[in-house]
C-alpha cells in the first residue's frame, strides 16, 4: 500500500512542479472554499473523535489540540487563504553571476518534491501542511495520529475533491489512514520517493524517526520553553507578559512551562505572581526556596519534581526556580531546555544582549511572550512545524523551508577548455 501511495505522491510532485504561481493559488482558494462548504461533515468527523478521545481519558490539552469548533475551521479556512497571499518562493533567484568561464550561473529556488508529515492529535496541521506544500509545489503524504482518524480522513476527501475540481492530481495531498505503526517504520524507509519527514509529536516520535528514518528528518515542536525574570524589571509590565505565556493557550508547544526568577527581587515578586496565576486557576510546581516566598499565597502551589523541569505541562502549571544571577538562568535553559522558545524580561540593554547571545533556542525574546513563536505572527503565514534543529531550517517552518535550489548554468554555445 504504502508502495503504491510513494510513486503516485512522487508523480504528483513531477505535476506540481509545472504549475505557476497564480494556478497553485486558485486551487488553494478552491480548498479554502470547500472547508467551509462541507464544514457540517468534517465537524461531525471531529465529533466522533472527541468521543472516542473522552472514552479513552484524553487529557484536557490533548483534547483541546483535537477539537475542531465552526470558528476554528473558518479560522483555518482563512490561513489557507492567507497563504495565497504570501510571496511564492518557487523560482526565485538566490543568487548568481556570470563567471570568467562565460558561464551565467544562478542558484534558484525549487520545490522539495514529496514531504513526509507524522502528528497526533492536530487535526489543523493536515490543513496547514496541505496548503503550505501545495504552494511550494510538494506533494504531501500525512500520517496523522488515532486520535484523529475520522476528522482526517474527512478533511484530506475535502482536499482531494477540491484537487480534482482543478484538474490536479488527488495523489498531491495523500493520507495514510490505516493506524497500524508498523507502517509509521515502513515510511520512515520511503526515501525513494519521500524527500524530507517531519515528525510532530511526543519525544518518542522524534526518537523513532533520528534512528531508523533513511530520510532526511526535521525534528521540533517540543517546548519546554522558559522566562527568565531578571533583577531589573518592571513589575507591572513583566506580569500580564508571564500571564500571557502560560494562559493564552497553555496547550501550545510555545507556552511557558519554566519561570526562573532572580533572587534579589523573588521575596517581593513571587507574591505577586501567584496572585496573577491564582486569578488564572494556574498551579505553581515551585522549588525549596521559591516555596519559602510562596507558603501563604492564593494559588495552589506544590513542590517540583526533577522531572517537570524536563517535560511540557500543556495545561495550567508552571514551574517556578530561583537562580542567583543570568548565568544561572541560562544555564537552567541550556539544561532542560528543548531550544524552541526562551525569553528575558529586563529593562538592561547589556543583559538582554548577553542573554540573546548565550540562549541557542530557535526563538529567544527579549521582554515579549513565548507565544510568539508561530508561522502566522512570524509573518510566515501558516506553518508546518517549528525546528528545533540548525539544519535545514530553524524554527516556524513556513514557505521557503519548504524549499531546496538548484543550479543553473546558461551558456552560449558553451564548452570547457
Amino acid at each position: 500500500m504504502l508502495e503504491e501511495i510513494g510513486k503516485a505522491a512522487k508523480k504528483a510532485s513531477w505535476y506540481l512542479a509545472g504549475l505557476n504561481t497564480k494556478q497553485k493559488n486558485h486551487v488553494l482558494m478552491g480548498i479554502a472554499d470547500c472547508l467551509q462548504q462541507q464544514s457540517d461533515v468534517i465537524l461531525a468527523a471531529n465529533a466522533q473523535d472527541m468521543v472516542s478521545a473522552k472514552v479513552n481519558h484524553m487529557n484536557a490539552a490533548m483534547q483541546d489540540r483535537l477539537l475542531l469548533t465552526v470558528e476554528r475551521l473558518d479560522a483555518i479556512a482563512n490561513d489557507v487563504r492567507k497563504v495565497c497571499q504570501l510571496a511564492d518562493p518557487v523560482g526565485r533567484i538566490l543568487d548568481g553571476s556570470l563567471l570568467e568561464n562565460g558561464l551565467n550561473i544562478q542558484r534558484r529556488c525549487v520545490p522539495l518534491g514529496v514531504i513526509g508529515v507524522i502528528y497526533e492529535a492536530r487535526p489543523n496541521v493536515t490543513i496547514d501542511v496541505a496548503s503550505l506544500c501545495l504552494k511550494t509545489g510538494n506533494a504531501v503524504i500525512l500520517r496523522g495520529g488515532k486520535e484523529t482518524s475520522q476528522t482526517n480522513q474527512a478533511i484530506v476527501k475535502v482536499i482531494q475533491q477540491a484537487l480534482q475540481q482543478n484538474a490536479i492530481p488527488q495523489a498531491a495531498v495523500q493520507s495514510i489512514d490505516d493506524p497500524d505503526r508498523k507502517l509509521v517504520t515502513q515510511l520512515l524507509k520511503m526515501d525513494r520517493y519521500v524527500d524530507m519527514l517531519i515528525p510532530r509529536g511526543g519525544a518518542g516520535l522524534h526518537k523513532l524517526c533520528r534512528e531508523q528514518s533513511t530520510i532526511p528528518v526535521i525534528t521540533g515542536g517540543i517546548g519546554v520553553c522558559h522566562i527568565y525574570v531578571d533583577q531589573y524589571i518592571d513589575f507591572d509590565k513583566a506580569l500580564p507578559i508571564i500571564v500571557n505565556a502560560k494562559v493564552q493557550r497553555p496547550s501550545a508547544c510555545n507556552s511557558l512551562e519554566t519561570l526562573l526568577v532572580h533572587k534579589n527581587i523573588a521575596a517581593t515578586f513571587l507574591p505577586l505572581l501567584a496572585e496573577k496565576m491564582a486569578e488564572q486557576n494556574v498551579t505553581l510546581h515551585a522549588s525549596r526556596h521559591a516555596m519559602s516566598y510562596l507558603k501563604s499565597s492564593p494559588a495552589s502551589v506544590v513542590e517540583v519534581m526533577e522531572e517537570n523541569y524536563r517535560d511540557e505541562w500543556l495545561s495550567l502549571d508552571v514551574n517556578v526556580e530561583i537562580v542567583n544571577d543570568i548565568d544561572a538562568a541560562i544555564n537552567h535553559i541550556r539544561d532542560y531546555g528543548t531550544a524552541h522558545s526562551d525569553a528575558i524580561l529586563t529593562q538592561s540593554i547589556q543583559q538582554a544582549d548577553y542573554f540573546v547571545q548565550c540562549v541557542d533556542s530557535a526563538a529567544v525574546y527579549v521582554n515579549a511572550s513565548t507565544r510568539f513563536t508561530d508561522g502566522g505572527q512570524f509573518g510566515l503565514g501558516a506553518e508546518v512545524a517549528v525546528s528545533t534543529q540548525k539544519l535545514h531550517a530553524r524554527g516556524p517552518m513556513g514557505l521557503d523551508a519548504l524549499t531546496t535550489y538548484k543550479w543553473i548554468g546558461y551558456g552560449d554555445n558553451l564548452m570547457r577548455s
